[in-house]
């Protein structure tokens, strides 16, 4: 089984996501590809996606959703999973999911979508990010929960192990 993992990264902690769900992922012995959601040119050789994306103002970045708008039929017929970066603080705010990813998981069929924690780290932002940051009072730190990222590339794992085990 080959999965490809995908994700559209601003300033790199969501990036830093998909990279521990694909380690995670080959630990369990599955082939894993990574490739950003821009340069991805064709889905046949694999057999799952797990598509992510950092969320700003309550929105994937435009390059994960035109993914999914570009290979919506062929993720039709994948086991495909999504998941979200962006909440920041401890509690995680916000707390709601973008309703625009819900309503993309649930047109793709897809398995699943988490979000989890981002990371804002002020050096890396330009001026106007940093005056938006400050406005919305984000908390700057980095708030990824790494046990709950491996544990959901594990029950991923999990899943796809059971679709590889005949009835």
């Amino acid at each position: 089984m080959n999965i490809l993992v995908t994700v559209a990264s601003k300033h790199g902690a969501t990036g830093e996501i998909g990279e521990g769900i694909a380690a995670a992922l080959r630990a369990c012995g599955l082939s894993i590809e990574t490739q950003a959601p821009d340069t991805v040119t064709s889905l046949d050789r694999f057999d799952a996606v797990i598509l992510g994306s950092a969320v700003y103002a309550s929105r994937w970045m435009d390059c994960a959703t035109q993914f999914a708008e570009r290979f919506a039929t062929e993720l039709a017929d994948r086991e495909v999973w999504l998941f979200s970066s962006g909440p920041l603080g401890d509690p995680p705010t916000p707390k709601e999911e973008p309703q625009a990813t819900l309503a993309l998981a649930a047109r793709l069929g897809a398995r699943g979508h988490r979000s989890f924690a981002g990371r804002l780290d002020p050096d890396q932002l330009g001026f106007f990010e940093r005056t938006i940051t400050r406005a919305v009072k984000a908390p700057p730190g980095d708030f990824r929960d790494w046990e709950a990222i491996r544990a959901w590339a594990d029950e991923i794992a999990t899943a796809l192990a059971d679709q590889r085990v005949p009835a």
